[in-house]
């Protein structure tokens, strides 16, 4: 009877914790709608090299994920050195002026330009201007995306 017991209390248990994270599962999986999103009323959070504002981060129905944020860097700052990863991405210049390395070649960029980041290929981005810089940043990760090599390690 202990032994029938105990195996009915675990068998309950397991159920209950495969329920709550199958509700968790699905609830974190709802792909995001259609929306507006005012980036200005975003609070900022403070950086070293200046602010970052997260727009949405979440899946869409033909992606795993999609993420939006928007960094202000200070003059002559950037956040890390030139790196890559294997989701694409797209930074749109708001304000200022900024310096993108793509593949070890250098350009600068003005408000209103676009700078598309290939998958795997070497790219960083600096403020180049003595007034602060602002760009939208916009990343896809495919369900078939490798989860080795992305940017968030693959724990999203």
């Amino acid at each position: 009877m202990r032994i029938s017991h105990a195996l009915a209390i675990a068998a309950v248990s397991s159920a209950a914790t495969l329920g709550a994270v199958a509700l968790a599962q699905s609830r974190a999986s709802a792909p995001m709608g259609s929306r507006v999103f005012d980036s200005v009323r975003i609070k900022p959070e403070l950086t070293r090299a200046g602010e970052r504002r997260e727009v949405f981060d979440a899946p869409t129905a033909t992606l795993e994920r999609f993420e939006s944020h928007v960094t202000t860097l200070n003059p002559g700052q950037a956040l890390h050195p030139p790196h890559k990863h294997v989701e694409e991405e797209l930074m749109i210049v708001r304000e200022g002026t900024v310096e993108t390395t793509l593949n070890g070649q250098s350009t600068r960029v003005d408000a209103g330009g676009m700078i598309f980041c290939a998958s795997n290929e070497m790219h960083g981005i600096r403020n180049a201007g003595t007034t602060r810089a602002s760009y939208y940043v916009v990343k896809w990760f495919p369900h078939d995306l490798p989860k080795a090599g992305r940017s968030d390690g693959g724990t999203k």
